[in-house]
């Protein structure tokens, strides 16, 4: 499943609500509802960092008035907790239906792209 975009800050673990952009042509910071996707040119982020921001000085800010929140989860990914889900309830093949395979201390699985490996006891 994809992660929701984090926010921009340096050791903030928290997930972006809002974008903040610069139009230095005028001097202003714009803060407002996050972005559709993620611009080379903008920062995102959470509702703390999105209320404190201050400009720079001599510069104007623009701030959103409204509330901050977190954008709705995408069909992307629905469709990708609903595999996960599916994954889940598959049952998993006992040792002796697996076919014969040289074994090299470890046994490892694969289902489509991904890789499982059982702990070592």
């Amino acid at each position: 499943m994809r992660s929701p975009r984090r926010c921009s800050r340096n050791g903030c673990p928290r997930q972006a609500v809002a974008t903040l952009t610069y139009v230095y042509n005028d001097s202003t910071a714009v803060v407002g509802p996050l972005a559709a996707f993620a611009e080379p040119h903008t920062y995102d982020l959470c509702e703390p960092h999105a209320r404190s921001l201050t400009a720079p000085r001599g510069w104007e800010l623009v701030r959103h008035d409204g509330e901050f929140a977190p954008p709705p989860p995408t069909t992307d990914d629905l469709v990708a907790l609903a595999e996960a889900v599916r994954e889940a309830a598959r049952p998993t093949p006992r040792l002796d239906d697996l076919p014969d395979e040289p074994r090299s201390g470890q046994q490892t699985g694969r289902r489509g792209h991904l890789r499982v490996i059982p702990p070592s006891h």
